[in-house]
């Protein structure tokens, strides 16, 4: 299990005093941590410093959440955990699909904090190629190597979360694979109770390899049971 003592988290949140528990809480944890307090400081800090993972509350001064997510991922593909205080699915979704990782709902427990951040910047770090040989299915190509994706030779950009719920699939072409499965193995932690993140990953990894979503070749779905690969 590879450490992740030492990385740099951008902390943004313009509540200081909840900024500053998780500021003392990442610390003591090993990490470094920047602080944003806006959501244009957080932009800029984002894109100058290449922080190691963001925590990225949804309602920001200046920008929201959603903003800051979604112009991050026109150049980056840093793992964004999204912080928000409302609980409506909307939200989270939104989040997923502008390319968020992962989500948490104040209040949260630090405790389970933690394990997020472990676990998206353990899943983050590259590891090893078993092979240098891509994986070709038809019309599409995935790199293991250099993590990354040609679909009739032309790249297409994934998030990182998307590449490797991809290659999970891929590699294991035929397998089913249940909703609480993929969350334990991609995103690396224990299910807790809501598969949507799966759900919205898989939609936004569809929209990007198929030529039509809703008549899916690569990303197959076994009613009631999960998904697969069937290429």
């Amino acid at each position: 299990m590879q450490d992740t003592a030492g990385k740099t988290i951008l902390v943004v949140e313009d509540e200081r005093p909840i900024a500053e528990i998780l500021k003392v809480n990442l610390i003591k944890n090993g990490y470094k941590v920047l602080n944003a307090f806006d959501g244009k400081e957080a932009l800029d800090i984002a894109l100058a410093n290449e922080p190691d993972l963001i925590l990225l509350d949804v309602m920001l001064p200046t920008m929201d959440g959603f903003t800051v997510c979604k112009k991050i991922r026109e150049t980056k593909s840093t793992p964004i955990i999204m912080l928000t205080a409302r609980a409506e699915e909307v939200d989270k979704v939104l989040g997923l699909e502008l390319g968020a990782d992962d989500y948490i709902t104040k209040p949260f427990s630090l405790r389970e904090l933690m394990a997020r951040v472990k676990a998206n910047l353990r899943r983050s770090a590259v590891a090893v190629p078993e092979t240098n040989e891509p994986l070709c299915f038809a019309e599409l190509e995935i790199n293991i190597e250099r993590y990354e994706v040609k679909k009739r030779g032309e790249v297409v950009e994934l998030t990182y979360r998307e590449f490797e719920l991809l290659k999970y699939l891929a590699t294991q072409s035929g397998k089913i694979f249940s909703r609480e499965h993929l969350l334990n193995k991609v995103w690396d932690y224990e299910y807790v109770g809501d598969d949507r993140t799966v759900d919205v990953t898989i939609r936004r990894l569809r929209e990007k390899i198929e030529d039509d979503p809703s008549n899916p070749v690569y990303i197959l779905t076994k009613r009631g049971v999960g998904y697969y690969f069937g290429a």
